[in-house]
Order: C-alpha cells, then structure tokens, then sequence
C-alpha cells in the first residue's frame, strides 16, 4: 500500500513540475513563429482547440493561454507542439466571448526561459455553423477511383463519411449540396455504372435522373432555390486538356455549357432561351437568399479551333417568378471579361448585400489557376474589390457563406501548390470588413503535411447529415436493380 501511494504521489508530483510556472529570465519583443499561422485571426466561440507546433530551436516549451489578466491553461514540454485540451479550450471561448486571447510562449535556451511577445488572437460571439460537408480525393485529375464525401464537426476533430465510394463500386461521387444549411434538403451525383442523382427530401430518398433525353449533356453544377423544392443546374460537356509545360499542366473547359430548373416535387425541367442558348455557354449557377434571382457566369460558346485562355466568363443574373415558374430580365453584374478576367462561384450573402467570386486570367475551373483570387463586390453600389486580407499567391477559389454570413470558407492551395485545404474568416456584414483566414484545426497540428486528399466543394451546414446509411441503401438498390 505504502509503494503504491508513493508512486501515485510521484506522478502527482511529476505532472504538477511539467506545468508549473516557469519564470522567464529574459525576453524577447518578437512573437514566436507557429505552425498553422493561429495569429491575429478572430476564431468562432465553438470552434475545435487550434493545436500549433513552435516554430523556434529550444530545450523545453511553456505555453500560457488566457485572456486578460487570466492564466486559464499552462503546458510545459520538452516537444515544440503544443495539444489544447478540448475542455478547457471550450470554458475558455465561453468566458472569452467578444474578448481577445493570449498565447503567452517560453522557450528554455541554453538553461535560460526567454518569453516571446504574446500572440494575440480574438474570440467573435457569433458562433460558426458546427459542421462542414467536403469530398476528399487525390488532388491529381487521374486518381478518382479512392474518393467519398465526409463531414467533419468543427467543435471537435471527429470526422465520418457520408458516403464513400468504397461502399459502391468505387464509383464518383461529387457535387453534395444542401438548401438552407440544412442536411434536411440535400442532393449528390453518383457517376458511373449505376449513376444518378440523390435528392433527400421530406426524409425519403429518390435517385433521379435530371436529363430529359432530347438534352445533350447532364447536370452538373447543382444550386437549390432557398425554398428547397427547385434546383437550378448547368449542364456541362466538361473537357480536359494538358499541357506539355508551364505552371497549368492541367486545364478543364466547358465545351458547352446551359442553365436549366428541375421541379423536384413534379420531376419536370424548364429553362428559358435566356439561359439555354447555342451563343453562350452559362454555368454554376446561384440563388439570392430570398430566391428571386439566379445568378451565374456566362461567356462566348466555344467553336472549333477556340484558344482556351481566350474563355472569359462574366457575371450574370436573371429574375425567377417561383409561382409562375418563369425567368426574365436577364442583367450583366460585372464585365470581368473587359478587363482580361473571368469569373466563378457566385455566391451571395445572407442578407442578401454583398456577393464573393473567384476572379482569374480565364476560364471556368478555377482550382488548377494559381492567380485565383475571392473577391467581393456590394450589391448595393456595385463596387468590387480583391478580397486582400485572405488571398494568397496560389489557388483561392470555391467558398462559401455561413448561414449567419458572420463568417465563410474556402479552398486555398497557398501552403504547396497542389493540395486544397479549408481556410475559414470572419466577415462583418454591415461593414464587409473581413478577418485573417485561418486553417481547419486539427489535432495533429502536422496533420497537412501528410495527408495525401485534397478537400474539395467545403459546405457549412448547421446540423450534422445522418441519413448517410438510407444513400448507400438508394445507390445499393439501384446498383442490384442494374444486375439483376
């Protein structure tokens, strides 16, 4: 008995020396580097612990997290990466809220605790939606057959499928979109073999095939009308091309390209001449929150012998009458292609102000464009501006808003070129000011520096998708129904 409360007291005694109070002996004015950048970057008050690696030599590290006056939490090790406790991350966002954070870092060098300037982060009151949808795939144009759909909950690090294609025949799945933020309304194309697509309404799933048979080409980039009962598409002849040199070896193209509406309670498509036309290819498609405007990217039709980066898209809108089912008033936003640019994902806020696009050289597929960039433009004056505080020098592109418009995300390849990784920011509707972006948490914070998929189409919702055993069940059925 004596032995063993003598070694509970020597634990006892060795986790209370890893953290006690280490007072520094001299300091240093810079903040120390961390790894991800978690620095100046306003965080939601539910968001996951954001784990960090010191980026400076040292013997032993003491991290000290608070806010004002408070030490809430202290970690004291011999290894540079420092792992938040979930706990009491969480109580400190509570008592934090509206408030600014410290990360307050001592690094033991040559038997002396230098102390680094703090970093400082804030801590917004509006609270991030706490899931978000992606697909993961390889980030090549080759490597398909190893790909699913998952949501990760962004107040942890817990992470499921949706639907993997490993449970279908490794067939592709792509294009998951929900209305409303809601996985109440949702739909995602299966390619391949026994393809469709899977609509989830009303708590049933149906598998619906949204190309009447005089359509050329299929659906492919999805919109739901705020509503939830219509669902906008463009159908894409979607071409890749590859070049023998240069920083593109990869370029996809629309060789045609149209916008039609799919009634999913009566399964009937209309569409209009003002989207469906033989002079202009129109694509990914977007509804204003109160559902009567559509807005999309619109350039030339191609013709034999087109240069590729002679496609521009600029940026359109048309009116939608829900009741009479009708389009009309077809408007020109913004002329990017006056200006040697084109443009993609239209997407608009929440209340309905402001709308943020990816703006680059040319084209549509703006994921294989190093110069994409998001942009911003208010709807009420016109104007438009790069979106500085979180562009980078590689990929920006495929964003979208909370369902409060207090914050998005979107996919940024800047730490190597050829991954996608979700980034998310703040953003200020009444003012359109926007925070530093900052990396998905994880909690290996060198998890990125392995993980070979890219995160693709990143979608906030606002509460987690459990019907994803009914999807396999409907892709299942009809996969049996096909070999029988």
């Amino acid at each position: 008995m004596k032995i063993r409360n003598l070694l509970y007291l020597s634990v006892i005694f060795f986790l209370f020396s890893c953290n006690q109070y280490q007072a520094p002996d001299d300091y240093n004015e810079q903040s120390p580097v961390i790894y991800p950048d978690y620095t100046d970057v306003t965080f939601p008050p539910n968001i996951a612990p954001p784990n960090f690696i010191i980026r400076e030599e040292g013997d032993r590290y003491q991290t000290e997290i608070g806010y004002g006056q408070s030490v809430e939490m202290r970690i004291t090790d011999s290894s540079p990466t420092v792992i938040i406790t979930e706990k009491r991350w969480h109580d400190l966002l509570k008592k934090a809220a509206g408030d600014d954070i410290f990360f307050r870092i001592s690094i033991l060098k040559k038997d002396q605790w230098i102390c680094y300037a703090d970093i400082n982060n804030s801590i917004s009151t509006a609270p991030v939606d706490p899931f978000l949808v992606y697909r993961l795939l390889y980030p090549g144009y080759e490597l398909w057959n190893e790909m699913g759909i998952y949501q990760r909950d962004l107040t942890s690090y817990k992470e499921i499928a949706i639907a993997a294609n490993r449970e279908f025949g490794n067939q592709c799945v792509n294009c998951h979109s929900f209305a409303g933020h809601s996985p109440e309304t949702m739909m995602l194309h299966i390619r391949g073999e026994q393809g469709g697509t899977l609509i989830y309404r009303n708590n049933k799933v149906e598998k619906v095939n949204p190309k009447p048979e005089d359509f050329k080409n299929g659906a492919t980039y999805p919109a739901w009308h705020p509503e939830g009962r219509y669902l906008a598409y463009s159908m894409n002849d979607v071409q890749q091309f590859f070049h023998s040199s240069g920083q593109k070896p990869v370029e996809v193209s629309d060789l045609a390209a149209d916008i039609v509406i799919y009634d999913t309670e009566t399964n009937r498509i209309f569409t209009d001449s003002l989207l469906f036309t033989d002079e202009y290819m129109e694509t990914f498609p977007s509804w204003s929150p109160d559902g009567k405007t559509l807005y999309f990217c619109r350039a030339d039709a191609y013709t034999k012998g087109t240069s590729l980066d002679s496609i521009r898209y600029d940026l359109y809108r048309i009116s939608f009458d829900a009741e009479e089912e009708r389009l009309y008033n077809l408007e020109r936003v913004y002329h990017a292609s006056a200006i040697g640019q084109s443009v993609s994902f239209p997407r608009v806020s929440p209340n309905g102000r402001y709308l943020m696009f990816t703006q680059f050289d040319y084209g549509n597929f703006s994921i294989w464009h190093p110069e994409s960039d998001l942009y911003l433009m208010d709807l009420t004056n016109g104007e438009v501006s790069a979106i500085d505080e979180v562009n980078s020098d590689d990929v920006d592109s495929y964003h979208t808003w909370s369902s409060s418009g207090n914050w998005f995300v979107f996919s940024s390849k800047r730490m190597d070129g050829l991954w996608a990784r979700p980034y998310f920011a703040s953003f200020d509707q009444e003012t359109g000011e926007v925070g530093k972006a900052f990396l998905l948490p994880q909690k290996d914070p060198a998890f990125y520096d392995t993980f070979t998929y890219t995160f693709n189409v990143p979608e906030l919702i606002k509460s987690p998708v459990t019907n994803s055993e009914q999807l396999i069940e409907a892709i299942e059925k009809t996969a049996n129904q096909a070999t029988n």
